[in-house]
């Protein structure tokens, strides 16, 4: 496929790293010459230096014969303009980069397809949801729904008293024979595999388990984990993330929002009806104490800097808040963060890459996680007729190396994969695939 990618800054740079190990011709758009000259040492990639709204710099691109061009940069209006003038120079599909979807009605959208325009993306909107999702689910660091949540991921750090620690899978599975949850993969001291029968689970690990519905209580209980209700939340940063964040939930939970810039706090204090908003520095170890950080349930800190970020979670993990989520969107502090004690953490490139990533692929494809900490994705798959998975039982197939199948949504039922199970024609099947097997797994599939 060929992929043009239109950005200014690391939104973009990830993106192509993320298609460029995926057998794509990727073409990026950039306005930094240093950038470009970094991106050229490191992959295998054409690099245009340009203003992507440059007709000219779009014709040097050859957008008339791509199959996808992508703009991400952080003016919106850049970017649609840009998807726009790449579909009348002739590229087959778009994708645009937007702020919030708040304002997004279907008459907007429907207008934006008329101008050409096949996808839009707000990574702001996707994370305050996930934030959302996640105070739902206090015990898990990650989740994931798939098929309207016939079947979900769950990433669960396993307590050192957690039933399961020192035991091997298959021990488990002869303790608890009736279990309708999965493993697929473990996160141990940077290295992530997918466990075999005879794998010992440890304590602090990060398990990637696929589950059904009914199945989440026992699974939180066997990793060691309490779930613990939310009622009073501390949001540090006004931004995108943290407006929409508070404005979705300050009908539910009692909210209060710390923002260090005066004037933002004056806009937001319109914008918000029942939050209560703080101007003030949250790195101030006393505002915390005055706000009382110590009966907050939840501490979500998503400014602009990671380190704040992470260093206010810390402080209010040091005062007994349960849960604590950080935006971080340095990818390279991920690892260290979930290790010192962050529940979970936000990271907006990830988030970009797991919608726009999904376009790249075949029709098979209906939803894929860019996973947090680790370089392994999760889809959902559809089973055409005729594929090589619908031939024999799921312990048969040749699986990649480096994947696993965790569970099936036939029509309105789910159905972990385990013994012999056999996939059908038109079944949703959850894959969990390291980089490298995502290819393989995809023809498993056509």
């Amino acid at each position: 496929m060929n992929i043009v990618i239109a950005g200014d800054g690391e939104v973009g740079l990830h993106l192509a790293e993320a298609l460029v190990n995926s057998n794509h011709n990727i073409t990026i758009v950039d306005p930094h010459e240093e950038l470009l000259k970094m991106i050229e040492s490191h992959a295998d990639l054409m690099t245009i230096m340009g203003n992507s709204t440059s007709i000219a710099t779009l014709q040097r691109a050859n957008v008339r014969k791509a199959d996808l061009v992508i703009s991400v940069v952080h003016d919106e209006h850049i970017n649609l303009l840009t998807c726009i003038l790449a579909k009348k120079l002739g590229a087959k599909r778009v994708i645009a980069r937007v702020n919030t979807m708040e304002n997004l009605s279907p008459e907007n959208w429907n207008l934006y397809q008329e101008l050409g325009i096949d996808g839009l993306v707000s990574p702001e909107d996707i994370a305050a949801q996930e934030i959302i999702n996640l105070l739902k689910q206090t015990a898990a660091t990650e989740v994931f729904d798939f098929s309207g949540g016939k079947l979900s991921l769950f990433l669960i750090k396993l307590e050192d008293n957690a039933p399961v620690v020192n035991k091997t899978l298959n021990e488990i599975a002869s303790a608890y024979p009736d279990l309708d949850f999965r493993a697929v993969a473990v996160h141990r001291n940077r290295q992530t595999f997918i466990p075999k029968g005879g794998d010992t689970f440890l304590p602090n690990d990060l398990s990637y388990v696929i589950t059904k519905p009914n199945a989440i209580d026992q699974l939180l209980k066997l990793g060691g984990k309490v779930q613990h209700d939310i009622h009073n939340i501390m949001i540090v940063g006004g931004g995108r993330v943290g407006r929409i964040t508070a404005k979705r939930l300050e009908k539910e939970k009692n909210i209060k929002l710390i923002e260090m810039d005066k004037e933002r706090c004056m806009v937001l204090t319109d914008y918000l009806e029942e939050t209560l908003v703080v101007n003030g520095d949250a790195r101030n170890i006393q505002l915390l104490e005055d706000e009382d950080v110590r009966r907050m349930d939840a501490f979500i800190a998503v400014t602009n800097n990671t380190e704040t970020n992470i260093l206010t979670c810390l402080h209010a993990r040091k005062y007994g808040v349960k849960k604590t989520i950080a935006l971080v969107e340095n990818i390279d502090y991920i690892d260290i963060s979930q290790n010192i004690g962050i529940d979970t953490i936000i990271n907006k490139k990830l988030i970009a890459a797991s919608y726009m990533v999904r376009y790249t692929m075949g029709a098979e494809v209906t939803s894929l996680k860019c996973l947090s900490g680790i370089d392994a994705d999760v889809m959902e798959l559809i089973a055409r007729p005729g594929s090589a998975v619908t031939k024999k039982p799921i312990s048969k197939l040749r699986i990649p190396e480096g994947s696993i199948i965790g569970g099936i949504v036939r029509n309105d039922e789910s159905l972990i994969a385990v013994g012999d199970l056999q996939i059908q024609e038109n079944d949703k099947v959850v894959v969990f695939s390291l980089p490298e097997s995502i290819n393989a797994v995809e023809k498993m599939f056509h």
